[in-house]
């Protein structure tokens, strides 16, 4: 028992002091902070692989350090307002900011709903009586009346084919007499879509209205969903107004491809030769991926009845000819959504028109964020005010209003009538977006325009991951700057400077036991036997050799340590070392022109590089030094201790 409690008052004690130190300051540097939980965010980032000791976070700080020093010494230069640094921040902010735009939450239920829908295939019959959005009251009324009378009779146990037949206005209804057969998730308009998975089997749906119409929905099957199939086909095409002679001619055909297939010819060749479909057959009559309800009924049936992968149809008869179907994956649904497979789902949502669903909410959460205000004045004064002006005359003096109205406000910015009329006379160039419109549906999409723009500009106030992300980049920019200013331009320009750094370390520049060598670098094996078999017969002409090879192998000739040369051993001068395998499955191998067994001084021709960078670091450490008198640094040993182990 006072073990227990004990240990209840140490996990106490503990979480008071973790939540004691969280927000406050790890290091200050000059005037500035890096508090606990940014630094946390650093490491963690960059540090994935190490187990966090005081020595981990010792050593990151240090650098994590240096870099803020950096970065802050490049916003004093103001370095940020410069024209190509501003240009690249507005392109990288625009390139990743249609990822935030979206409502996450209703996003991921969206998500597991398709999934969950997507589990299931159901078969539909459905009866549709049209009527265009922006019909005339007569026309609607009595579509109205049309459809709401199938109903009646649908109500009274008359068949739903036969209902079918006499209501639907679908082209197709004497044929499939309302079955549109199966269907999965994103295969129907998601109102549509919703209204099918949530009608009970068996049953027929309330009457409800789409775009284009009346409809009214009947599930009649269910099963485990079919999942995704790639396939490969070739088509024999029927010729324009083919006879049945042709026909049977072009079946003859087909038999015989697929018979020469079952004796091992290609099926690929063969859809190259033969196949009549324009867009697969350069690719050996592959397919995209597809689900249930992209193709016709009979030719998705014969694609999925393929038992394995490998398994060949026989020919299956469409409109347009003779199809041999090659299976060749066979996708199930997953059984579980993990996030990867939810992910998936986001996506096709952001490219289906249901996203118009999570936008909607989306601008209610702008609009409550932003404290968006309207002031739209009453009755009819701000249409008459806008038709006025699209038709160039002089609003009447009466109206109450003028542009410098105040029409919709945000927290720091205000949109006037003004604003709203030069919107309103930019669509004149795109009738479409306001044909069978009215006014205040118009001025729905100016105030839905009007909160993603402001929004837009405006992210990194409402959202914190956005803004961490634009800061980063910021600031990775501006190191690059500062660096190429401070410390790699300088390096590169101060020949007086390295030579005399050369001169004061020469020591350090000394080969090591070595050799003169060409090390080549091959993409494969096979390339690497092939390259090795051509030098051998003539070791003059390598540069040629390599060059025959067209990037598959790479090259580089000069004096070498011997921890620089591959192979388990150094041969004699004129030979070739042992083939080293990479993990990559790349190999090297190299050729010694000259052994040299004792140790030599570099010239500071063949140091320079080394050079360079050395003397990059001493810099670069001067220049620190000076940041740090410039900026005080001082930990608080108290909030480091307090990092999590």
């Amino acid at each position: 028992m006072l073990t227990d409690m004990k240990n209840a008052v140490l996990i106490f004690l503990l979480t008071l002091s973790s939540n004691t130190f969280f927000g406050q300051a790890l290091v200050h540097y000059g005037n500035k902070t890096i508090t606990r939980e940014e630094f946390l965010t650093a490491f963690r980032k960059n540090n994935a692989h190490l187990r966090p000791t005081d020595r981990a976070y010792r050593e990151y700080l240090n650098l994590y350090i240096r870099y803020r020093l950096k970065v802050q010494a490049a916003y004093d230069m103001k370095l940020d307002t410069l024209p190509g640094q501003v240009t690249e921040l507005q392109n990288f902010r625009s390139q990743i900011i249609d990822q935030y735009i979206h409502d996450e939450s209703s996003l991921n239920q969206m998500a597991k709903e398709a999934y969950l829908r997507s589990r299931h295939d159901i078969r539909v019959s459905y009866i549709f009586v049209a009527v265009p959005k922006n019909a005339p009251p007569a026309d609607t009324t009595k579509a109205w009346l049309k459809i709401q009378e199938a109903f009646r009779m649908l109500k009274r146990n008359r068949d739903f084919g036969e209902t079918a037949l006499q209501f639907s206005e679908d082209p197709f209804v004497k044929n499939n007499r309302g079955d549109i057969g199966f269907i999965t998730v994103f295969d129907l308009p998601y109102a549509m879509e919703t209204v099918a998975y949530n009608t009970p089997l068996g049953k027929f749906s309330a009457v409800f209205r789409t775009g284009g119409g009346y409809i009214i929905l009947k599930k009649t099957a269910v099963r485990e969903a079919e999942g995704r199939i790639r396939i490969a086909q070739i088509l024999l095409a029927f010729p324009f107004q083919a006879s049945e002679a042709a026909k049977e001619e072009t079946h003859r055909r087909a038999d015989s491809i697929r018979h020469a297939i079952e004796q091992g010819a290609d099926f690929g060749e063969l859809a190259r030769q033969f196949s009549g479909d324009n867009l697969s057959y350069q690719l050996g009559g592959v397919l995209p991926e597809f689900g249930i309800g992209k193709y016709e009924r009979g030719f998705e049936e014969t694609a999925f009845s393929l038992k394995k992968d490998g398994d060949i149809s026989s020919p299956y008869e469409s409109a347009f000819g003779y199809h041999i179907i090659k299976r060749i994956k066979r996708i199930p649904v997953p059984v579980v959504a993990n996030q990867k497979i939810l992910d998936e789902m986001k996506e096709k949502i952001k490219a289906d028109p249901r996203v118009a669903v999570s936008k909607k909410l989306m601008l209610q959460t702008i609009l409550k964020r932003t404290q968006f205000k309207e002031c739209i004045p009453a009755g009819n004064r701000l249409w008459d005010y806008t038709d006025s002006i699209l038709q160039n005359k002089k609003p009447s003096p009466g109206a109450g209003i003028n542009d410098r109205s105040v029409l919709f406000q945000f927290a720091d910015k205000k949109y006037t009538v003004g604003d709203w009329t030069t919107y309103r006379n930019s669509l004149k160039s795109v009738p479409g977006l306001t044909s069978g419109k009215t006014n205040s549906e118009i001025l729905d999409l100016y105030r839905e325009s009007m909160a993603f723009e402001y929004y837009k500009e405006h992210l990194e106030k409402y959202n914190k991951a956005f803004a961490a992300q634009v800061n980063e980049f910021r600031d990775g920019n501006l190191l690059f700057e500062m660096m190429q200013r401070q410390i790699w331009n300088r390096a590169a320009a101060d020949s007086a400077g390295l030579k005399f750094f050369f001169e004061a370390h020469q020591k350090a520049y000394w080969w090591k036991p070595g050799a003169e060598a060409i090390i080549f670098n091959a993409a494969d094996t096979a390339s690497a036997n092939k390259l090795q078999g051509e030098l051998e017969k003539n070791m003059n002409n390598w540069r040629l050799s390599v060059d025959r090879f067209g990037g598959q192998v790479q090259a580089d000739s000069g004096r070498f340590e011997l921890k620089q040369i591959p192979g388990n051993a150094l041969p004699e001068a004129g030979r070739f070392t042992d083939a080293l395998t990479n993990p990559d499955k790349s190999v090297q191998f190299a050729y010694i022109i000259r052994e040299y067994t004792t140790a030599a001084p570099r010239s500071f021709e063949e140091a320079r590089g080394l050079v360079v960078n050395d003397y990059q670091n001493e810099l670069e450490n001067k220049w620190i030094a000076a940041l740090k008198k410039k900026y005080p640094v001082v930990i608080n040993e108290a909030v480091f201790r307090s990092l999590p182990k």
